[in-house]
């Protein structure tokens, strides 16, 4: 639809912001309407902040226009490319499966959907299909680059099923990868837990993976990921303090999903971790408590996840999403100039 652009590919990356921008919040309000006409709204846990009982009700599944909002984008800012189609696949899939958890909430009328068993099959089985399919289709090769130190080669145990032109099975990046993108599907739905903190903290995740993509000529991942920053902060009006929506599931299950699957295609999955470091902590945050708890019978944390911890401390939910926003902007600009300069070396 803009091909009348391709000569501006910078154009069309800040374009898929706005487009993205606009459609969110074009669609969002309609959306919630029919939520709440439907009473469908946010299961809040038990066990959860007191000051949090009064979001009991608010609609949730605001991740479906974020979805459309990013394959409309993605498919009328860009170039239809298989890069493309295999990164909507992914991220779309997870938000369904995210969507099929969150309507199990609403219609049992509990915090807890899906079991977390069934969730980790359905991703499991999304992560290994897209890596396959990178490795095979897009010519993805299977080493992972630690900026400054180490070419990691995971493609040396490799099985080649006889299929066709024959289908490549790096085991060990597999593994690697595996653990990768669901760790960050996981890491991003642990940190939706507050208003407008999981959708600002992939905004400014977004927008450096567009820059990465961007550099290394990718320019339809480029487009991909500024969409998803787009529809981030079109989502933003809505979900900022006090929300009047959440994204649930079907939201943070695809946003960590795409995240972990942009740092296959553009090749930076040890840098994303970096980049995706507050992520990364609010995961950690859970794994240290819920293990040093099963030993001592006690808690590092006043609670879990890491956010939850600080509200129990007394800040205010604004201040710890207002500071979590900025270790996230540090975090992710630490993991930017690291990539920007390990390529200037290569360069050079």
């Amino acid at each position: 639809m803009f091909a009348i652009f391709s000569a501006y590919p910078t154009f069309l990356v800040f374009l898929a912001v706005v487009l993205a921008i606009v459609v969110t919040m074009a669609l969002m309000p309609v959306w919630i309407r029919f939520l709440r006409s439907s009473h469908i709204g946010q299961q809040v846990r038990a066990d959860g902040p007191e000051s949090h009982l009064v979001k009991q009700g608010t609609p949730t599944m605001g991740g479906v226009i974020m979805l459309v909002a990013v394959v409309a984008c993605a498919l009328l800012v860009g170039k239809p490319t298989p890069e493309t189609f295999v990164l909507l696949g992914a991220t779309v899939l997870t938000g369904l499966l995210g969507l099929v958890d969150d309507a199990s909430k609403v219609v049992k009328e509990r915090s807890l959907g899906l079991t977390p068993k069934m969730k980790l099959v359905g991703q499991f089985a999304i992560a290994t299909a897209f890596v396959l399919v990178a490795v095979n289709c897009l010519g993805i090769q299977p080493v992972v680059d630690i900026p400054f130190l180490a070419t990691l080669d995971f493609g040396l145990l490799t099985t080649v099923v006889p299929i066709g032109d024959g289908i490549a099975i790096p085991w060990l990046y597999l593994l690697f990868m595996n653990i990768l993108l669901v760790g960050m599907c996981n890491a991003v739905n642990l940190t939706d837990g507050l208003d407008g903190l999981a959708a600002g903290t992939v905004m400014i995740v977004m927008i450096v993976m567009a820059a990465i993509a961007y550099r290394s000529n990718l320019l339809e991942p480029a487009i991909f990921a500024a969409a998803l920053a787009g529809a981030c902060i079109g989502f933003l009006w809505f979900n900022s303090f006090p929300a009047d929506i959440f994204m649930g599931d079907t939201g943070s299950l695809a946003l960590g999903m795409a995240l972990g699957c942009l740092a296959v295609v553009t090749k930076t999955e040890f840098v994303s971790i970096i980049i995706g470091g507050l992520f990364v902590a609010e995961a950690l945050s859970v794994m240290i408590q819920v293990f040093y708890y099963k030993r001592t019978k006690k808690r590092i944390f006043l609670m879990a996840p890491l956010h939850h911890h600080f509200e129990k401390k007394g800040w205010s939910e604004t201040k710890v999403v207002v500071r979590f926003w900025i270790i996230s902007g540090v975090l992710a600009a630490s993991g930017f100039s690291l990539y920007f300069a390990e390529s200037l070396m290569a360069v050079a």
